[in-house]
């Protein structure tokens, strides 16, 4: 089952912008917003009917790919699991199995690579 997906956009505020507007309709609102200092990489804005972001864009980030797709597991062992398989299966490592509270605080996730650099991860909600 799919969790959530998003997008990397050339400019931060403009592709925010356009993207709450287009997806308002549909009952879309900024939900959360980190910037570069908490992720790491470039500014994040979290879309999505409330109280669950679930469309993400990104900007600001020249290394990340233009997908990212993040599929939902009913477990930490299934996190891990993805994590070994897709290691294996030739992905690369963007961010190893673990907690990732800036997001919230039982937000349990791996991150990899695809071997055509789309970002593809695996996340578990229910890690407490």
């Amino acid at each position: 089952m799919l969790d959530h997906t998003g997008l990397t956009v050339s400019e931060f505020g403009k592709g925010k912008a356009f993207h709450l507007r287009a997806l308002a309709p549909m009952g879309y609102e900024l939900i959360m917003e980190l910037p570069a200092s908490v992720t790491g990489h470039g500014d994040v804005a979290g879309l999505g009917v409330p109280p669950t972001p679930d469309f993400w864009i990104a900007g600001g980030m020249p290394n990340v790919p233009p997908m990212r797709v993040a599929f939902h597991v009913a477990g930490l062992p299934l996190v891990d699991a993805f994590y070994r398989a897709a290691i294996a299966a030739g992905g690369r490592d963007n961010g190893a199995p673990g907690l990732h509270p800036h997001y919230h605080p039982n937000h349990d996730a791996a991150f990899l690579l695809d071997p055509d650099g789309h970002h593809i991860e695996a996340i578990c909600h229910d890690a407490a």
